[in-house]
């Protein structure tokens, strides 16, 4: 049996433009317009007078032309993904946006028509037929009626996003791509993905001198990332103004379609167990030897070595453990292997991290990574496996309802990975190894659950910051990301002079501000999916296969209501951060069962 090799492992782009290349991008873009202007012809300033089969007519043409802008952007998209340095792909990528903008532009006028109608007719107009994939779209568009510009003034931000919050985003894509760094004792430079998977490396000279090398790495373009951030601070500023939000995070609650003040009671629960990541890291200073740990320590391994997956193993062990839940999940899975639907080494110019692409409900999903053949990438696997599943199994949804909303967005990719995790532990006899798999996956918690959350507060404070102070500095940005992580970490870890100019990586507060409390809500979440499960057994895979199915075609609360949840319980998050102090529990037993075999 052969052998694959992961320099191998490239996805195949080409069926979202029916093998045509950019060509392809060109005829679906111009197939979009012109129906996007036919459209406009026939229904702009008539949506009031608009019956059931009309509307139902509508939102069925709306959905193709979503269709055929959506895998015209997908391909442009994740080609620059994997080379962010080709000027052709940028430029393609431009394209993309500007042509996309300017259809986005003549279709405006339906969401704001909508948006618009009396309530009254508007509930008359949702009963109809024909509405079954778009009908909570419907509901959730009319939400934003308070937030509303104008037609012309709509159209206007519209259009100038395009050479001013996207442009400013993709600039920051390019400049982070292209960071290289020096490690010690290397001739060549590597990717900045390679270089932080150093930070695992059990020797501490190894982890210092890394933090050193990445820091100096960041320098050369540190002015430039904090103009490009304080730009979109004063941006994100500007259009909250324009809008009436009341703070700088109420748009992101909006379409998360959650409160300001839920998403509140999640941030103040979250903060008000800060204590147990300390807990966790102060075991780990006396695992590692030190007095104390300093923020490059933090992922050490707490095993003398990293267990090294070959792709055909971790691909065998996230299927089988996929499938051993649910046939359906399984294959599912499989496929992505099966139709190249998966990018995986790590290159010049590509995109650090990993993510799975939706594309659009009339494509198949597709999933990059960045694969150094650690543990850590097996479960990275899964989790974007997990979104993947999500992706597939809600493609019947329709392009309206495919995604959910944030906040439930690492649902699916949470569970997945916590099943192959199980399996991993199941597999692990020896003391030491079950110590190192314990210690990952309370460190994956506490990276998702309360990293996140003392990221939000580092959000909170430079936006907030950049609207009194006006542009910030290099130093005062510095000085605001500092804070926040030392009131997560307190006296258990130093936070160094170097870990200062760390946030200058982040994409989600550049592209996506706002984004990152949704990692807390959806780990807290989907440990109360798996929590159910252990608790219902078999009879329980019925429901999380019509959970992801559903896609967001309900509420939060009702999609959660699947599962068995109740997300409106003033008590849940808490019961959520209980099942993380269970896994510390786990990981604290299992380190004093190594540490008293050593003495």
């Amino acid at each position: 049996m052969s052998t694959t090799e992961v320099g191998d492992v490239a996805w195949n782009l080409e069926p979202l433009v029916d093998g045509e290349g950019p060509a392809g991008v060109d005829r679906q873009l111009d197939e979009a317009a012109e129906r996007a202007t036919a459209f406009a012809a026939a229904h702009a300033g008539k949506v009031a007078a608009f019956d059931g089969p009309t509307l139902a007519a509508a939102m069925e043409e709306l959905a193709g032309i979503s269709e055929l802008i959506g895998l015209a952007y997908s391909y442009a998209s994740l080609q620059f993904s994997v080379d962010t340095a080709d000027p052709k792909i940028g430029a393609l990528m431009q394209k993309v946006q500007e042509k996309a903008t300017a259809i986005e532009t003549t279709l405006q006028f339906f969401e704001l028509e909508w948006a618009a109608l009396d309530d009254a007719l508007a509930d008359q107009l949702l009963t109809a037929d024909g509405l079954d994939t778009s009908r909570h779209h419907l509901r959730n568009a009319r939400r934003y009626r308070p937030h509303l510009l104008s037609e012309p003034e709509e159209r206007i931000l519209t259009e100038k996003s395009v050479t001013g919050r996207s442009a400013w985003s993709r600039l920051f894509s390019e400049l982070t791509s292209a960071i290289e760094v020096t490690l010690p004792g290397e001739e060549e430079k590597v990717a900045l993905d390679v270089a932080l998977s150093k930070l695992y490396d059990p020797d501490r000279a190894v982890r210092a001198a890394t933090q050193q090398a990445v820091t100096d790495a960041l320098a050369p373009g540190l002015r430039t990332r904090a103009f490009i951030f304080n730009t979109l601070l004063a941006d994100k500023a500007t259009d909250d103004r324009l809008r009436n939000f009341d703070s700088w995070l109420s748009s992101r609650n909006l379409s998360n379609e959650a409160s300001d003040e839920s998403v509140q009671a999640l941030i103040d629960a979250v903060k008000g167990a800060y204590e147990l990541p300390r807990r966790w890291y102060r075991l780990k200073a006396r695992l590692l030897g030190v007095d104390r740990l300093a923020d490059y320590d933090r992922m050490a391994a707490v095993a003398t070595a990293d267990e090294e997956f070959g792709w055909d193993d971790a691909r065998e062990l996230v299927v089988s453990s996929f499938r051993d839940f649910s046939p359906i999940l399984g294959d599912t899975a499989q496929g992505f292997f099966d139709g190249d639907y998966i990018d995986a080494p790590v290159r010049p110019g590509k995109r650090g991290g990993a993510f799975c692409a939706y594309v659009t409900p009339s494509a198949h999903p597709y999933v990059l990574l960045n694969w150094t053949h650690r543990r850590r990438d097996v479960l990275t696997l899964a989790h974007e496996l997990g979104h993947g599943l999500h992706a597939a199994l809600a493609r019947p949804r329709g392009v309206f309802e495919q995604h959910t909303p944030l906040t439930l967005a690492e649902t699916a990719s949470v569970f997945g990975e916590t099943l192959v995790f199980g399996r991993l532990l199941e597999e692990t006899t020896d003391p030491a190894s079950r110590l190192a798999l314990l210690a990952e996956n309370i460190e994956g918690s506490i990276a998702t659950v309360f990293r996140q959350v003392a990221m939000n507060q580092f959000e909170h404070a430079v936006h907030t910051a950049r609207r009194t102070e006006g542009e910030l500095s290099v130093d005062r940005i510095g000085e605001l990301w500092a804070v926040s992580q030392e009131e997560l970490l307190g006296d258990a870890v130093e936070v160094t002079d170097n870990y200062k100019s760390w946030w200058s990586y982040v994409p989600h507060f550049v592209g996506t501000p706002g984004y990152v409390y949704a990692y807390a809500y959806g780990q807290l979440l989907a440990l109360s999916v798996y929590g159910r499960y252990l608790e219902v057994g078999p009879a329980f895979v019925d429901d999380y296969v019509a959970l992801l199915s559903a896609g967001g075609s309900k509420s939060p609360e009702e999609l959660a209501a699947i599962a068995g949840l109740d997300l409106t319980d003033p008590g849940f998050w808490q019961s959520g951060i209980a099942l993380v102090e269970r896994q510390l529990t786990a990981a604290e037993e299992a380190a004093e069962a190594v540490l008293t075999e050593q003495r």
